[in-house]
């Protein structure tokens, strides 16, 4: 049985023989264009808009209204909502908590109302 066995070891693969095989071509898949990772704060930065200014703030007591974007796959809440009414002008300031992929943020903020019923991000910042 041992002499089998040993034929099989004694031709076998040697470092000292081995060659680079030439024959093998290898490319990449061209490089898709990243997405800036500012898209998906912009995006968050929408949907917290559209939580904001669909809150409604007396039924909400002073309690956080929570918000999540399917797209970017972040989470948070919004807390200190006030409106403020200034001169025909009316505004909600805000805390936002981001929850995503690359960390945790707070975020103060300021929405107003603006023609036609639309509301318009004034303020949006980093703390």
């Amino acid at each position: 049985m041992v002499l089998p066995l040993a034929a099989c070891g004694a031709g076998g693969f040697s470092l000292q023989k081995a060659e680079v095989d030439r024959s093998i071509v290898t490319s990449s898949a061209p490089a898709s264009p990243a997405v800036p990772a500012n898209s998906d704060k912009d995006s968050d930065q929408t949907t917290i808009g559209n939580a904001v200014s669909s809150a409604d703030i007396e039924e909400l007591g002073g309690q956080a209204v929570p918000w999540a974007n399917a797209g970017t796959g972040s989470r948070g809440s919004i807390t200190e909502l006030v409106e403020l009414k200034d001169n025909d002008q009316t505004c909600r300031s805000f805390t936002a908590s981001r929850e995503s992929f690359d960390g945790v943020s707070l975020f103060k903020g300021e929405l107003c109302m603006a023609g036609a019923g639309g509301w318009h991000m004034q303020d949006f910042k980093a703390l």
